[in-house]
């Protein structure tokens, strides 16, 4: 089940997702997490961050729609706090980092690339207003994208940064080019796509800072497209599958897709053992179809799926 994600070698494919399972041990009473893959953890910022208003989570058809905001401690205290006891477990970590400026990223990566050797990889979370463009999305812009990439790996002391992007783009193999060009060691794709739940009794947002990220199942499709598109475009890139990840099979198909690995996110707010879950489901679809290693699904759709 071992496979490389770029140059991070993982025991197997299958990781959390960051803003789904908490900043440390959070999920440990639930899962060994030194089983897992590696655990990315929920973006931080130089600064603690408050997040938004409640409420902030709000429960739809297919999954769920979110405003948290990113609170968070700040990087510094993570590492004296939150990151010891995640450790403790064996896990491999994935720090991931956000700002509202390319400084923010250079500063965050600075501080996670500080910490110990268990910090596998930097994941800058390019879903993020930028305020020196008038507070657009990085990962909406490729030159936004290549801006904040660019700091976080002149700052990232040769660990790998992942750039993980926004669906809410007309090509996203646009926006990869740019975060490859800018030294990215890796995509993850994709983070939650834009929505908006209302009350009709009411006519207010269900969310108190209005609007928010839709994910669970009703995005896996739209994120088997995106890895499948920028394997297609990037053959050697080291890509991450997110989206809608519930089971095994899922994660199988983002793998077929192109991925080198699988995050699972919105999943462990049903079932907190979802990842372990998806985990053991995963070697089971293997074995009954009989695919030796995990890396030889990887990519296998390319050669049956028109484009």
């Amino acid at each position: 089940m071992g496979v490389r994600v770029g140059d991070v070698a993982l025991p197997n494919p299958i990781m959390t997702a960051s803003g789904t399972s908490g900043h440390g041990d959070e999920l440990g009473r639930y899962v060994d997490l030194g089983a897992l893959g590696a655990v990315v953890v929920k973006s931080l910022s130089v600064e603690p961050w408050a997040g938004n208003p409640a409420p902030r989570v709000h429960e739809t058809d297919a999954g769920m729609i979110n405003s948290v905001g990113l609170q968070n401690p700040g990087v510094e205290s993570w590492l004296e706090h939150e990151l010891p006891p995640l450790l403790a477990t064996g896990a491999r970590v994935v720090g991931s980092i956000w700002g509202f400026r390319a400084e923010d990223y250079a500063k965050a990566a600075s501080l996670v690339a500080g910490g110990p050797a268990g910090i596998v990889a930097i994941e800058a979370n390019l879903s993020c207003p930028n305020v020196e463009a008038r507070r657009n999305v990085f990962a909406h812009s490729p030159a936004g994208t290549a801006e904040a990439v660019a700091a976080a790996v002149e700052s990232a002391a040769g660990r790998p940064v992942w750039a993980k992007l926004s669906p809410n783009v007309t090509d996203i193999t646009e926006i990869a080019a740019a975060a490859l060009a800018a030294g990215a060691a890796g995509l993850t794709l994709i983070n939650t796509v834009m929505g908006l739940a209302i009350d009709p009794a009411t006519g207010a947002a269900r969310l108190g800072a209005g609007g928010g990220g839709l994910s669970g199942p009703a995005i896996r499709p739209v994120a088997v497209r995106a890895v499948f598109d920028c394997r297609a475009a990037f053959p050697d890139a080291a890509i991450v599958g997110a989206g809608g990840v519930a089971r095994g099979e899922d994660a199988a198909e983002l793998l077929a897709a192109g991925a080198d690995a699988v995050q699972v996110g919105t999943a462990t707010f049903l079932d907190p053992r979802a990842p372990a879950r998806v985990l053991e489901e995963l070697v089971r679809f293997c074995r009954r179809h009989r695919i030796a290693r995990v890396t030889d699904l990887k990519g296998s759709a390319h050669d049956r799926t028109p484009r």
